[in-house]
Parts: structure tokens; C-alpha cells; sequence
């Protein structure tokens, strides 16, 4: 594990005493791509009291060109040495708050929407809100096709599993950023992997990289193979405890812990966008592919969209609930927040959570679901965008800027993919129409 600064002076000593050449200052887009750029560390300490000056509009989603200046403000507390780097003048890192001109909070910034959140949620009590992600992805020979290392399923460990060793060290570079994980094996799909952490995906790409390999965060790479989800652990604690936890409820769940799912449940369909964002996480969310696509909730059933999994025997109180429909490729500054805003809202509002659904909803007919009052996650991007367009809860989570750059990227991105002309059109209809 490596060490931990958490203040100012913690990472001038450590700078210091690593002998670090360069650090490089990360934030996201809109969209959620990383974006970065190095300063020397004689410039370190101007960067620390002042921040660091971009240009944003050459960002996605950031200001135009007449407003473009920003300030890049680096996180101490988020301060670590790269481990894919030369140990020799090695390189940091530290994620920044974006900030405008006069120094208030850039509305545009992901990391303050996300803030936005967690405020509220202190606000009403909470101390935290715990997110555990885990992140599947493929690999491929490299990035010009979808050649795969293996034919390996899930949980193999044999000659079938290709990326074991690359995952293993991925894993430990993990670590030694601090980042803890609790899981990683192969998956269902040939040459797909997982890995349960806070933030990997460009680690993953980097250890990929050194063995000439692309790592993708792709939703569906694969026709008629299971895409790559990323199912989130969710948790909020008071006063230092689990407030989901009740040990007279059958299902170990609070008030708080029902009305959170409520929450979730309610706005499933106008988070969607956010949660799967690209045209192509709408070809992993179809059923049959482990994916689940209708609004319900359970114990056991992973075709529900939220569960609540069953713990071990005295470690009732880690009760979390475990969110299925989003995917790695998604903004998780953007996605934890609407996530997070939801369940306060069904806790502020007091939802009722409905009963649970035990039942495979793959298996039922529409009209058996209908019947039930199970509803559907949006079909395409398009419908997810409007859908997102018309929601109170969205607009109030994100903020007027940040949404109107997010539907403007997303309705350009569907329209793009509406008028094209795909290689299977043309080979279903030129020989018949």
C-alpha cells in the first residue's frame, strides 16, 4: 500500500523525498474521459496554493471558446505515485476541483455535481455514502478489432484464462495506489474481466498496454456474448453506522434502506442516460444477456435491477444494496450522484418500496409484467435522453449547465447513429428491397 498524503505539506514531502520529476493533474470531460496534463514539480507549489490554468474549451462539454478559462485546483487527499511509471524521477498524480476565473466551482465540473450530492446527503444526516464498483471489460489482441486472448467463463483459472497475469498485476498496481479490491477473476465472457474498486480504468488500460494488449470499458464488443456492467454496492451510514440495517426487518432493511431502493426504483427509467450513456450500452441491455432491464428489486434474482445480497452470518450490518444496469463506460462522478440523489429523495419523500420480485422477469410476457406493474428501462439512448430531458430529478442533480451540455453531446452522438447505414442493413436489404 502506498502512502497516503492527505494534506499540502504531505505531498511536497513526498515529492520530495520520491525525488518526482512530473505530476499530472487529472479531472474528466462531461462524458467522463480522463483528462490530464503535467506540471514540473518546481511548479508544485504554485499548483497547491493557486491551481493550475487551461484552456477548457478544447474539453467536451467545458465552455466555448469565449469563456474558456479555467483553473485546474489539485486534491491533496488524492495525491499518488503512478506505479506503471519509472521508479527513477518517477510521476504523480492528483485529481483537481475545476474552478472558473473568480474561483467559485465550474458548474460544468462532474466532481462538483457529485459534491452537490454528498452535501445534501450530510445535510440530511448522513456521514457517508459508500460506493463499491465492479468494473468488467474485455481484452483484445489490440485495438483495431475484437480478437480475443481466451475462451475462458467464469470464475476459470486454467490455460483458458489469458489475462490472469496482466490482472494480477493490475490488481497489485491497485494497491499500491491505494485503491483496495476485494475480487477479480475471469468472467462469463471470453477474455472479460472484473475487478471490484473505487476508480481502475485507466490502470487496467496502462497493464494491458505493457503486454500489447487494448483493455476496453466497451458496454457490448461482442455480438451474442454478455457485455461488461458495472454493478455498484451502495451504503449510507449515520453516526457511524450502516442506516440501511434493521435486524427485525426480514430483509435486514431500515426505513431508510427501503425508502433509498424506492427511490431508485421510482427513477430508474430518467437515470438511465447517465447510468448508460453511449448508443452502444443499449445493445448490452437487452434481455437474455444477464443484463437487467426491468424496474424491480429482490434478494436473490439477478434479473431485478436492484438487489439486496444476502451477507454473511454476522455481517449483517455491511447491508448494502447492489444497483445492475450501469455500465464501466459511464461519467461515475455523474452516475454516483443521480444515484445518491434518488435514494435521498426516497427518503426525504418517504417512497414505499413495493414487494420484492422473485420470479426470473425474463421469463414472464409482457403482459404477466404489466399485470405485476414491472416496467422497462429505456430501449435506446434516444428514449433514455428524453426521458432524462423531462426529469425533475436530473436537472436538479447535474444542474442546468451540466445538463444541457450532456443532452446536447448525447442527442448529437444518437442522431449520428440514427442516420447511419450499417454493413448488416446493407447486407439484410440490398439483395431483397
Amino acid at each position: 500500500m502506498s502512502d497516503q498524503p492527505r494534506t499540502a505539506d504531505d505531498v511536497r514531502a513526498l515529492v520530495a523525498e520520491r525525488n518526482l520529476r512530473f505530476i499530472r493533474l487529472w479531472f474528466t470531460d462531461v462524458l467522463g474521459q480522463l483528462k490530464s496534463f503535467a506540471i514540473n514539480a518546481a511548479e508544485l507549489d504554485d499548483a497547491l496554493e493557486n491551481g493550475m490554468g487551461f484552456d477548457g474549451s478544447s474539453i467536451t462539454g467545458f465552455n466555448p471558446v469565449e469563456e474558456a478559462d479555467m483553473i485546474a485546483m489539485p486534491d491533496p487527499s488524492t495525491f499518488a505515485i503512478l506505479p506503471w511509471r519509472p521508479d527513477e524521477q518517477g510521476v504523480g498524480r492528483m485529481f483537481c476541483d475545476i474552478l472558473t476565473p473568480e474561483r467559485t466551482p465550474y458548474e460544468g465540473d462532474p466532481r462538483h455535481v457529485l459534491r452537490r450530492a454528498l452535501k445534501r446527503a450530510r445535510d440530511m444526516g448522513f456521514d457517508s455514502f459508500e460506493v463499491s464498483p465492479e468494473l468488467e471489460y474485455f481484452l483484445f489482441k489490440d485495438r483495431h478489432g475484437t480478437e480475443v486472448l481466451d475462451e475462458g467463463g467464469y470464475f476459470d483459472l486454467t490455460t483458458l484464462d489469458a489475462g490472469s497475469d496482466v490482472r494480477r498485476e493490475t490488481v497489485l498496481a491497485l494497491e499500491q495506489l491505494g485503491i483496495h479490491v476485494e475480487y477479480s477473476h475471469h468472467e462469463s465472457g471470453p477474455s472479460q474481466h472484473e475487478i471490484d474498486v473505487m476508480t481502475c480504468r485507466i490502470t487496467v488500460k496502462e497493464y494491458a498496454l505493457q503486454y500489447g494488449w487494448h483493455a476496453t470499458f466497451m458496454p457490448k464488443p461482442l455480438a451474442g456474448e454478455n457485455g461488461s456492467g458495472m454493478h455498484l454496492h451502495l451504503s449510507l451510514t449515520r453516526d457511524g453506522r450502516d442506516a440501511f440495517y434493521d435486524p427485525d426487518d426480514p430483509y435486514n432493511l431500515s426505513d431508510v434502506g427501503r425508502a433509498f431502493i424506492a427511490g431508485q426504483l421510482r427513477h430508474a427509467r430518467e437515470m438511465t442516460a447517465v447510468l448508460a450513456q453511449w448508443v452502444n450500452s443499449y445493445k448490452r441491455l437487452v434481455p437474455g444477456y444477464e443484463a437487467p432491464v426491468y424496474v424491480a428489486w429482490s434478494r436473490r434474482n439477478r434479473s431485478a435491477l436492484v438487489r439486496v445480497p444476502s451477507l454473511r452470518p454476522g455481517n449483517e450490518p455491511a447491508t448494502r444494496v447492489e444497483l445492475r444496469c450501469a455500465d464501466p463506460a459511464c461519467n461515475p462522478y455523474l452516475a454516483f450522484a443521480v444515484l445518491l440523489q434518488a435514494g435521498l429523495e426516497g427518503i426525504e419523500q418517504g417512497y414505499e418500496l413495493p414487494e420484492p420480485m422473485e420470479k426470473n422477469l425474463y421469463h414472464l410476457s409482457p403482459e404477466e409484467r404489466r399485470r405485476l406493474g414491472v416496467e422497462q428501462i429505456p430501449e435506446s439512448l434516444g428514449a433514455a435522453i428524453e426521458l432524462a430531458a423531462d426529469s425533475e430529478l436530473v436537472l436538479r442533480t447535474l444542474g442546468e449547465h451540466m445538463l444541457t451540455r450532456f443532452l446536447e453531446l448525447k442527442r448529437q452522438e444518437w442522431e449520428d447513429y440514427r442516420t447511419h447505414v450499417t454493413r448488416w442493413e446493407q447486407e439484410r436489404y440490398l439483395p431483397i428491397l
